[in-house]
């Protein structure tokens, strides 16, 4: 079997819709224009779908620089790159990074859906986010995704978890960056180094799941069935939690595409 990529997707703006592409560009944080935005809350600490489903339902399209927004209830909303202004210390996990801060009316857009005092924040180029240094060298970044630049998920782990479940969940369910086809289910597990295309990525460490993958994203409501985690936990359980999926660091820059080969050159 040859591994290929199957699917791109791309998330403007964290734990909201994501935007599916043919091909992306990889740079060191991630991704071109993945997960550069995030909501906040009136400290500057991230909000996810993790407490506010509703979050999935936002959708972005990109529009030069900027985002257009659109979700249930609320008027259309162009969400432009602050080019200058104050940085506020934004809080993702454990990390604090001196992001650039969003208008007011955009600010007002998000707080109005979501019922509650919120902001959006920016990462520019001066914004930086280092990796864990547990899985990453010195100089290595990520943008606001949870920890790591790219995550990669075989479909074939997908096509196995849905064969123990009542009702099949999609993909997106798990976030991923990068979808390949044409291995075994979690062949990913056993890779050290890929090259998908010309780019290269370490593959550093499993990716553990929790209650976001109950949130059915076209609804921006929990699966009251707590599925698929539920099921997960049967058979993808390690000492450090449920596992399902890898995440990649890139090692160096270029264009990434659907029908793209995955070559493994090393393994685990």
């Amino acid at each position: 079997m040859i591994a290929r990529v199957s699917t791109i997707h791309i998330y403007p703006i964290k734990s909201c819709a994501p935007w599916t592409r043919d091909e992306a560009v990889v740079e060191p944080r991630g991704l071109a224009g993945d997960r550069r935005w995030m909501i906040a809350d009136a400290q500057g600490r991230f909000l996810t779908a993790r407490q506010h489903p509703r979050l999935t339902l936002v959708r972005a399209e990109p529009d030069g620089e900027a985002l257009v927004l659109n979700a249930p209830g609320s008027p259309s909303l162009t969400l432009r790159p602050p080019a200058s202004g104050p940085r506020i210390e934004a809080t993702v996990w454990k990390n604090v990074v001196q992001a650039r801060t969003a208008d007011a009316a955009a600010d007002d857009w998000i707080s109005r859906f979501l019922g509650l005092p919120a902001r959006f924040v920016h990462m520019d180029a001066e914004c930086v986010r280092p990796v864990s240094p547990d899985y990453g060298r010195p100089g290595d970044e990520v943008s606001f995704a949870d920890g790591y630049p790219l995550l990669l998920i075989s479909q074939a782990a997908l096509d196995q978890l849905n064969a123990k479940l009542a009702r099949a969940v999609p993909m997106l369910r798990f976030r991923p960056s990068l979808v390949v086809t044409g291995t075994l289910p979690h062949a990913e597990d056993g890779w050290k180094h890929i090259r998908v295309g010309a780019v290269e990525f370490d593959v550093v460490k499993p990716c553990t799941r929790c209650v976001f993958t109950t949130v059915d994203f076209e609804r921006g409501e929990f699966d009251p069935s707590g599925e698929p985690l539920r099921t997960l936990t049967t058979y993808r359980r390690t000492p450090k939690g449920v596992t399902f999926g890898q995440n990649l660091i890139p090692r160096g820059t270029g264009v990434v595409r659907v029908g793209d080969a995955v070559e493994i050159l090393a393994a685990a």
